[in-house]
């Protein structure tokens, strides 16, 4: 399966080039502004929290640094495939996925950005692995585009990722949240603390 993919060195030089003309468009600003924001509503129980001391604020501008490296990376495997969006669809951590999901929420400036520029962003759920592994493919082109090593506080592999969720199922499962964040009995019938602070100082 590898001998179809384009070559790494191949990727790399375009996804670089696409990243600079990506930084360089005037809905650029207004993508990054509005991708940070909205990461406080698109945020799951199996993508970010597997970061290590996760916090919003300080890994936002980190993920979305890497989101649109991800971006560049598959547009560029893309173009280089003549359009294969099974290749395109490059494996990837699940936190930097997630940042990816918070980025392609702002529609409308993507549309124009990739519009003006020719190009076409590539992420489709169907085509998702969550498979990747450290030194495969997305690494090898990573590298290729002169971005230096991923960051490991993001970048997880397969292995880590399944260890980390785990340990977060059985902290979640403890508080009555299940199957990860897909189900809970809560049915929201007692009292809020704020409420119950105000029945203590009505008494």
């Amino acid at each position: 399966m590898l001998d179809a993919f384009p070559i790494p060195a191949e990727v790399g030089r375009r996804a670089s080039q696409l990243l600079n003309l990506i930084k360089q468009t005037e809905e650029f600003a207004r993508l990054e502004t509005s991708s940070k924001k909205y990461s406080d509503c698109w945020a799951t129980f199996t993508g970010y929290p597997l970061i290590a001391r996760w916090n919003l604020e300080r890994d936002t501008p980190g993920l979305f640094e890497e989101a649109l490296r991800v971006l560049a990376l598959k547009t560029a495997v893309f173009e280089l495939s003549d359009g294969d969006e099974s290749l395109a669809e490059l494996e990837v951590s699940a936190p930097v996925d997630e940042m990816v999901h918070a980025v392609l929420a702002q529609y409308t400036l993507c549309q124009a950005m990739t519009a003006k520029l020719g190009i076409r962003f590539i992420h489709m759920t169907d085509q998702e692995r969550f498979t990747y592994e450290t030194d495969g493919y997305t690494d090898q082109c990573y590298r290729a585009a002169g971005w230096g090593e991923p960051n490991r506080l993001y970048w997880l592999d397969r292995s880590e990722m399944g260890r980390r969720l785990d340990i977060l199922g059985a902290k979640y499962e403890s508080i009555g949240i299940q199957a990860e964040g897909r189900s809970h009995p809560f049915t929201f019938e007692e009292k809020t603390p704020a409420e119950q602070a105000a029945d203590k100082v009505a008494v």
